[in-house]
């Protein structure tokens, strides 16, 4: 059954598309669609495709065209979401494409295995943040994880299968995700676990943030993502790794030195639940290393 959007809520969509284009504007006021549709006098009833093309267009001047192609598909869903309160009988940007931007290669930092293990052994065992960093770095370079997946982990997600350990991940769009446990990571997580005193709070969140500056004692709140950020990089000069990397970097890392070392395409898409192997391939940083490899056999 159609969802039907409050009488007053439709009428005030209905009177001017300004106001539902005001949040995909707010970063530009001079080009967004806010600003166009009122230039124009367009309404939400009035918007026809040419009208959503001539807007890409205009925008293709002055942006990138994944910033472009990012504001299309908002639009398409906003009209999306229009159709479903029945406030426009037809979405005007479905039929529009956007431009042509392909990308072979990701842009994320990513570590070769010497400099992963210099930064894993910068790290110390002193104390139960430390211990709790080194895990959260294992667990998103093992695992493939992606850092809002485990900075969601409860700690019951660790659970024992056969004779080893396996991870339940929560996804993005709402899917679980089961991946075996590598015994690195294994050895991590339960030295963090032990070290803090969790195991027993098994509904309880698995990363969780630090009391004071003592580093001693763990809260009950989870990481956040900045958390995490902030954790990578003060983790990274202290070990001399002056890269930007970031939270995405280990889940690149991860892929990379997997497939580096044999590993299957179709596998890896699996274990980082990817919908496409193309998705995957971005974080393929191998042939990366080989052009490297040979250019270091010039020797003069």
């Amino acid at each position: 059954m159609s969802k039907v959007l409050p009488p007053r809520r439709v009428c005030l969509r209905k009177s001017s598309a300004s106001g539902v284009f005001s949040d995909l504007a707010a970063s530009d006021t001079t080009v967004g669609p806010r600003p166009w549709c009122e230039e124009r006098g367009l309404t939400l009833t009035t918007i026809r495709p040419f009208d959503v093309a001539t807007y890409i267009e205009t925008l293709q001047q002055t942006h990138s065209a994944p910033d472009v192609k990012q504001q299309l598909a908002a639009v398409r869903m906003l009209f999306d979401w229009l159709i479903t309160g029945q406030v426009v009988p037809f979405n005007p940007a479905s039929a529009v494409r956007g431009p042509k931007h392909v990308v072979k290669t990701g842009v994320t930092p990513v570590l070769d295995g010497k400099e992963w293990r210099k930064l894993i052994d910068a790290i110390p065992t002193d104390t139960v943040r430390d211990l709790r960093d080194r895990a959260l770095i294992a667990t998103l370079t093992y695992s493939f994880a992606r850092i809002t997946a485990a900075l969601r982990m409860k700690v019951e997600d660790l659970r024992s299968q056969g004779a080893g350990w396996q991870l339940r991940l929560h996804e993005k769009g709402g899917k679980d995700h089961a991946m075996p446990c590598h015994h690195a990571l294994a050895e991590a997580l339960r030295a963090y676990i032990d070290a803090a005193g969790i195991a027993k709070d098994r509904k309880g969140c698995l990363f969780r943030t630090s009391r004071g500056h003592t580093a001693t004692a763990l809260s009950d709140k989870p990481m956040t993502q900045p958390d995490a950020w902030r954790m990578i990089r003060r983790r990274a000069v202290a070990a001399g790794i002056h890269a930007p990397i970031g939270n995405h970097t280990f889940r690149a890392t991860g892929i990379t030195a997997y497939l580096g070392n044999g590993g299957a395409l179709e596998h890896a898409q699996e274990m980082a639940a990817h919908e496409s192997p193309r998705t995957t391939k971005l974080y393929d940083r191998t042939k990366e290393r080989l052009t490297q490899a040979e250019v270091e056999r010039i020797r003069l």
